[in-house]
């Protein structure tokens, strides 16, 4: 990720869940909040409820991939927290990258010209 950090502490997951926005699909559940820096920092969340390590890692590496591959349609300066549901765990990336895309149009944090163009 070029353009963008890992959220890693526990505190900023806990700030972006409680005054952050939030809209959730079949796979995610994503909270977005301004975070006043020229950066974004993405934090991905994945319970036991979902599967074992192999499939919240997998889940994980999908989602920082989808991320990666259209960080450039992104705005900046936001604090974005991506939750798995259950559903997730048998999800391909596909499914991972357009419903990151559709949360991500939901809360329009991506320029929406550049939505159609890139997928």
């Amino acid at each position: 990720m070029i353009f963008s950090e890992s959220l890693k502490k526990t505190r900023d997951f806990q700030n972006v869940y409680k005054k952050g926005k939030s809209y959730a699909n079949k796979y995610l559940v994503m909270y977005v909040w301004k975070n006043n820096t020229e950066r974004n920092r993405l934090g991905i969340s994945a319970s036991k409820k979902i599967g074992n390590s192999v499939v919240r890692h997998r889940f994980a590496r999908l989602v920082r991939e989808s991320y990666r591959l259209h960080e450039n349609i992104f705005n900046s300066g936001l604090d974005i927290v991506v939750v798995a549901r259950k559903s997730a765990a048998l999800a391909g990336y596909r499914e991972i990258e357009a419903a990151l895309l559709h949360l991500s149009k939901l809360h329009r944090i991506i320029q929406v010209s550049c939505y159609g163009e890139e997928h």
